[in-house]
């Protein structure tokens, strides 16, 4: 999934996503094109991206947000595979 698609599925502003990217939240695939560079995200990138938004907007900080995400995921995944 590409940037603007991420965007629209999370609603996550660009410069956020940005954000999240530069301080090491995540990590999207980088996809080279002659001299550009893009942004290839999984279906884990998204979700995690989804809930630190999430956290984001309920109030909590950046890196309080992704621990959350990151909790609630590992939740998710241990109740999936039950």
């Amino acid at each position: 999934m590409n940037t603007s698609d991420v965007i629209k599925k999370t609603g996550i502003p660009r410069q956020k996503l940005y954000y999240l990217e530069q301080k090491g939240y995540i990590s999207p695939r980088k996809i080279h094109v002659g001299e550009k560079a893009f942004r290839e995200f999984n279906e884990v990138d998204v979700q995690l991206i989804q809930w630190i938004w999430t956290y984001l907007k309920d109030g909590f900080r950046y890196r309080i947000a992704y621990q959350k995400a990151l909790e609630k995921i590992e939740r998710i995944n241990k109740r999936d595979t039950k």
